[in-house]
């Protein structure tokens, strides 16, 4: 499990780099449809799992991503106390170690904010 040390609980990635992430992501898709595919497969392709997180207060290991076989959307699969859970990505609220590649998943949640 490869993570990144954050500098302090508040830090997130620049808005400018979010925005450039959203751009890679999306650079040669056409339609919304394509555009959802670029954001999620750069998820799945950077963000190392297993990485813990909390959820409600709570410390899971997140495992790995779901993403609906229609629309848009994303769940974080989640396990703790030997039961897995599905929970959507927004839940997530980062640890103290960061996984590598977390600002992809911070690049999805500024693109749905500005969408939502």
């Amino acid at each position: 499990m490869r993570t990144v040390k954050r500098q302090s609980p508040a830090s997130k990635t620049d808005g400018a780099r979010l925005q450039e992430l959203i751009a890679e992501a999306t650079v040669d898709c056409y339609g919304e449809d394509e555009q959802q595919t670029g954001r999620l497969t750069m998820i799945e392709d950077h963000v190392v799992c297993p990485f813990r997180a909390k959820v409600i207060g709570e410390a899971v290991e997140v495992t790995g991503f779901e993403w609906p076989e229609e629309g848009s959307g994303l769940k974080a699969v989640c396990t703790r106390k030997g039961k897995t859970h599905r929970v959507d990505i927004a839940s997530l609220k980062w640890m103290e170690l960061l996984p590598a590649g977390f600002e992809w998943i911070e690049a999805y949640l500024e693109w749905r904010t500005g969408v939502g």
